[in-house]
């Protein structure tokens, strides 16, 4: 992927030195602002890097603009790092869907607000599941930034425990209801053709991750790495230990339906079986 990139007239990409099994390329800082305002809001700003820093501060002067805020899709700290010594450089404001993102200066975003800043109207869209305080901000061009929701390649990670897939399929639908034209995504590049069909094949997909582990806790019991063993068995091994969050997500979901029973915490001996 390109360094920097303008996606829009409201947004520039800056790509951040990160990559990894992970975070793919690396995390996408966005730049968002009206041309011509002389100011910008960072959306998660990532790694506290000096030269992902500088790229960000290039980013800003090639459209003329000053941070004023810096907002945070969720607390993992390949978006939320860099965002309180960032905020001290630039003077400017915090504003996350934790008071630990935030920090006691900054700002605690409520679900449905809208944020004036930088010459445009940015809502506040909560999507909880991949993490509890997880936002997405929709912009007046109808993009949505939906941090770690939804990948550009690939498929996100519900975290467990902390993760909801319950959650996680109501925000997948909020996002839908909301009609984007586009999905600029915390990792990979962004989504720009038929955005309403990839959330669709998220909901389908993590139906189909449901229905593989039911049909293997139909053979008998197992335990969760077995489990991740044979439903992930095309996935490189690096990233099973992913999987196994969202494994055991999915299972706290089918435990709370009364559809399976047994061990789903990391460590436990007790095999998981079909209730």
């Amino acid at each position: 992927m390109t360094r920097i990139v303008d996606l829009d007239p409201l947004v520039t990409r800056v790509l951040a030195p990160n990559p990894s099994h992970m975070s793919l390329d690396g995390t996408n800082t966005y730049v968002v602002g009206a041309p011509g305002s002389g100011r910008a809001v960072l959306v998660d700003p990532g790694p506290d890097d000096a030269g992902h820093l500088a790229a960000v501060e290039a980013a800003l002067a090639a459209r003329g603009a000053e941070c004023v805020a810096v907002l945070v899709t969720h607390h993992h700290a390949d978006h939320a790092e860099a965002a309180l010594p960032w905020a001290a450089h630039f003077g400017a404001e915090v504003a996350a869907g934790s008071a630990a993102v935030a920090g006691p200066r900054g700002r605690v975003l409520e679900p449905g607000e809208r944020l004036d800043l930088a010459g445009t109207s940015i809502g506040v869209v909560p999507t909880p599941g991949h993490t509890q305080d997880h936002l997405a901000f929709r912009l007046e061009s109808g993009a949505v930034l939906v941090g770690d929701h939804v990948l550009g390649r690939g498929t996100s990670v519900v975290t467990h425990p902390e993760g909801d897939v319950l959650a996680y399929l109501d925000s997948l639908r909020r996002v839908h209801d909301l009609g984007p034209s586009a999905l600029y995504c915390g990792h990979g590049p962004e989504l720009t053709e038929d955005p309403g069909a990839v959330l669709d094949f998220y909901l389908a997909h993590r139906a189909y991750r449901e229905r593989q582990l039911l049909d293997v806790l139909g053979q008998g019991s197992a335990t969760v790495d077995d489990l991740v063993a044979t439903v992930y068995a095309a996935v490189p091994r690096q990233v099973w230990p992913a999987a196994a969050q969202s494994t055991r997500a999915t299972l706290d979901k089918l435990r709370a339906e009364g559809r399976v029973e047994g061990g789903i915490e990391p460590g436990a001996a007790e095999p998981v079986r079909l209730a």
